[in-house]
């Protein structure tokens, strides 16, 4: 069974930066698109980034110019580094994976389990 791990969450103070990190592992024949989610507190889930398959990517408002979404296809690895953090990225981070695990099926979504990130004095 595919499975998401996350990790480089924790408490971080305003202006520092996190290098957030997911891999996937089990049957795996091809990934396409990947990217990185949050919910914070009363709040909805969020896009932050995400990245195609041929490395085209996208961010939200809030997250452009400070975070930086990468991908490793050997290592099966979708990366995010947040630089300038502020109060307001306090949230669960989620990766989210569209995995294909043979020729004859199509892509499903799989997420990862949150890893959380706190910005605080």
């Amino acid at each position: 069974q595919v499975q998401l791990v996350e990790s480089g969450g924790g408490l971080v103070q305003p202006g520092g930066s996190l290098r957030l990190s997911c891999a996937a592992s089990g049957v795996i024949f091809s990934i396409k698109d990947m990217g990185w989610y949050r919910q914070a507190p009363g709040k909805e889930r969020e896009l932050v980034a995400s990245i195609t398959s041929d490395e085209r990517t996208n961010y939200a408002d809030s997250a452009k110019d400070r975070f930086t979404i990468s991908r490793d296809n050997a290592k099966n690895a979708v990366y995010l580094q947040m630089n300038r953090l502020k109060p307001e990225d306090t949230a669960v981070y989620y990766c989210n994976v569209q995995i294909r695990r043979t020729v004859i099926y199509g892509y499903v979504e799989v997420w990862g389990q949150g890893t959380l990130v706190t910005v605080s004095s």
